[in-house]
């Protein structure tokens, strides 16, 4: 997660009509969710012994180029694009400790919040369903 701090200064642009800011503070919030979640995923394959082909530091993350064993699926998003899924992943991770929640309809807050479940299987690939 972002945290609540950007998502609230976020809101607050736009309640302001401050739309520029808004859509790029919006954005760094979104991207750095998505950029944690990657090192967290590299944290994760270090610590499973499952890095040996990549360096084996975070400051190695690839951002790019998704080579690695395992693949890590998100509700929401093509592979798995039903938003329920996130309610078992919280009854797993208690995020709530941190301050971030989930809505009626499965939304995560703060906004710029990302859960997932890490697949490390060697096979393990991203599709779409459809």
């Amino acid at each position: 997660s972002a945290g609540t701090k950007l998502s609230k200064y976020a809101e607050k642009l736009y309640k302001e009509g401050k739309y520029k800011e808004y859509y790029l503070v919006h954005g760094l919030g979104v991207e750095l969710a998505e950029a944690l979640a990657e090192i967290v995923h590299k944290k994760v394959r270090i610590e499973l012994g499952i890095a040996k082909d990549e360096g084996q530091s975070l400051k190695d993350v690839n951002w790019q180029i998704k080579k690695y064993q395992g693949a890590r699926y998100s509700p929401g998003y093509p592979a798995c694009p039903d938003l329920e899924l996130n309610e078992p992943i919280f009854e797993l991770l208690k995020p709530e400790e941190f301050g971030i929640t989930l809505s009626e309809t499965y939304q995560i807050h703060p906004e710029q919040s990302t859960d997932a479940i890490i697949v490390y299987h060697p096979e393990a690939t991203y599709f779409s369903i459809e």
